[in-house]
């Protein structure tokens, strides 16, 4: 179990760790490629010292993707760092079918996760866990802690095929754990704290969230576990019914359609199992287009901050 930091004691932007750690593999690693839709800030070291293999498509997310899926033909590893909406929706048929259907080592990064973006419902990213997971191939992850996006960048070097990596707005999150105390998984979870009563599922920003929710409910006696389910797809199946099993309560938390993420892949991986917890609630966004507002302000209004979270678990321990 990874030792989580002091809440509010670190924040650290993971726009700029992407940035700085694939130049640094690029300094190594001749197959790396980077490529970006006109989104490129962060990859300012990456440009100046491997200009011959950086790309700028500007403001064209289909192109970026079948450009990209043409040099993983020619055995490179790129990378496309964008924003979530453009990518995942606007070249959803380049991803499907360049990168998918060949099973092409392309690694998307999206910043934007949820409705972080402070941009309305255009680029509000509401629906891409959904998409991607949907996408045959594909794998999907969704990163919390801005120190684990060095170890997934690192991770997904040698997998064989597309990796979909989300993350928040990136240029000031909070870190969870110990630097060095979570080893990256493809198909794991972490359990961020332990708990014998509920278990709360989360991933990205939702993961401190769901620290600072079990906090509380520890002074009411209530012994939260919370489940930093970083990898939606492969889901760690193991631990998501190990979970359900001891403490038979589960909350689903979520910067994302309740319908269609990770609540849902943990609902078709329990009927599949026929496991059943005793009381399993879902939060998140509803079935709406959310406006303009800090990701803060929108989950206060569609009933998914902290406040929410609490009465969540002290509902299901009823």
């Amino acid at each position: 179990m990874g030792i989580t930091m002091n809440f509010g004691d670190l924040i650290l932007s993971s726009r700029t760790i992407v940035g700085d750690t694939l130049h640094e593999i690029g300094m190594k690693d001749q197959r790396l490629w980077v490529l970006t839709p006109d989104t490129g800030t962060a990859l300012s070291l990456f440009k100046k010292d491997c200009s011959d293999r950086y790309v700028d498509v500007g403001i064209a997310e289909q192109n970026v993707v079948g450009v990209s899926a043409g040099l993983a033909l020619e055995g490179n590893i790129p990378f496309i760092m964008g924003m979530i909406p453009f990518m995942t929706m606007r070249a959803c048929e380049q991803v499907r079918t360049d990168v998918c259907y060949q099973n092409l080592p392309v690694r998307f990064i999206g910043t934007g996760g949820g409705l972080t973006s402070g941009g309305g419902s255009t680029h509000n990213a509401m629906e891409d866990i959904s998409i991607m997971k949907s996408m045959v191939n594909m794998s999907v992850f969704s990163i919390g802690d801005p120190n684990m996006v060095r170890d997934v960048i690192y991770s997904s070097l040698e997998h064989p095929g597309p990796m979909y990596i989300r993350l928040a707005q990136g240029k000031a999150d909070k870190v969870i754990y110990e630097p060095g105390s979570v080893k990256f998984g493809i198909g794991k979870g972490e359990i961020a704290r332990d708990g014998k009563d509920v278990t709360v599922f989360a991933h990205g920003e939702m993961v401190f969230q769901s620290l600072e929710a079990a906090a509380i409910m520890e002074q009411e006696g209530v012994s939260v576990r919370v489940v930093d389910m970083y990898s939606i797809k492969p889901l760690d199946e193991e631990l998501t019914i190990r979970c359900v099993k001891e403490t038979e309560r589960i909350v689903v938390l979520e910067d994302h359609l309740m319908s269609g993420g990770l609540g849902s892949v943990i609902s078709d991986c329990l009927m599949d199992s026929g496991v059943y917890p005793k009381a399993f609630k879902r939060l998140g966004i509803p079935q709406v287009y959310a406006g303009f507002g800090s990701g803060e302000d929108l989950r206060k209004k569609y009933g998914y901050d902290l406040t929410a979270t609490v009465d969540a678990i002290r509902g299901i321990c009823k």
